[in-house]
């Protein structure tokens, strides 16, 4: 929308509503305390006017519609996405399917904001309905040259005895639960956010680290992957506000995440 379009819509929407709804005093864009009240009912219409579209379009056998995905980091966009996706677009190609990586708390604040309909998180969740799709364990990452290289599986312990490259992404809260249960205070030397910067400032010998299994390639130069002692794993799944009231789509995606899920246990 224009910028005069956009204030003549608004003026439109004080005048229905009876109040202002935008600070016009303050230096950007900000609600006023009405407008802030009325937002959260806002996003449920926009849901539920969502939630008509495609239910209206399941009558047609899912030819069309949207379906907004959240997914907390490389272990579910890697891993766990892809075939369930593959497997989806395959049977309804009319779908569209919109995928946005966040944080883990993210993923949680889009859907309770109803910003994202079904989120891959790490469980439980007990706010949301979920769908438990895979136990993703923590294992140590070290160089393949490195004197633990040979040591599988590797002591906790041992491990953090050597310069420690920490991960920003969605396992670095489960990494720093796992030292102080041990009673160890890691020495980081390094705290990175991707993936693939992490494994090769490993492979060059910078340090070793832990990483969710899911996340990481079958193999990456330089570098090894160990079990570690005592074993520390997260469960992955799917999460919603509520089964019972998820759009065809949704829904679609949901009963084949659940099929896909029972065939491999």
């Amino acid at each position: 929308m224009t910028p005069s379009a956009t204030s003549h819509a608004l003026r439109a929407l004080e005048a229905t509503l009876g109040t202002a709804v935008v600070d016009r005093n303050a230096p950007g864009v900000e609600l006023t305390y009405a407008g802030q009240q009325i937002l959260p009912h806002v996003r449920e219409v926009f849901a539920a006017l969502q939630l008509i579209q495609t239910t209206a379009a399941a009558s047609a056998g899912l030819k069309a519609g949207l379906l907004r995905i959240g997914s907390f980091g490389a272990s579910s966009s890697l891993t766990l996405l892809p075939p369930l996706l593959a497997g989806f677009q395959e049977r309804y190609p009319g779908v569209k399917v919109y995928v946005t990586e966040k944080t883990d708390l993210q993923i949680e604040q889009d859907l309770t904001e109803r910003r994202i309909e079904i989120g891959v998180v790490t469980l439980p969740k007990p706010q949301f309905d979920t769908l438990p799709l895979a136990v993703d364990d923590m294992v140590a990452v070290v160089p393949e040259r490195h004197e633990l290289a040979d040591t599988d599986p590797i002591d906790l312990r041992d491990l953090g005895q050597h310069p420690f490259v920490l991960t920003h992404a969605g396992s670095q809260e489960l990494i720093a639960r796992m030292f102080t249960r041990a009673g160890i205070q890691p020495n980081v030397t390094h705290k990175l956010q991707q993936l693939i910067s992490l494994l090769e400032f490993v492979a060059q010998g910078h340090g070793v680290s832990i990483v969710a299994s899911l996340a990481l390639p079958d193999r990456h130069a330089g570098v090894v992957y160990r079990r570690i002692t005592p074993r520390s794993s997260r469960r992955v799944g799917l999460a919603c506000l509520n089964e019972g009231r998820l759009s065809p789509a949704g829904a679609a995606l949901w009963h084949q995440a659940r099929t896909m899920h029972t065939r491999t246990e």
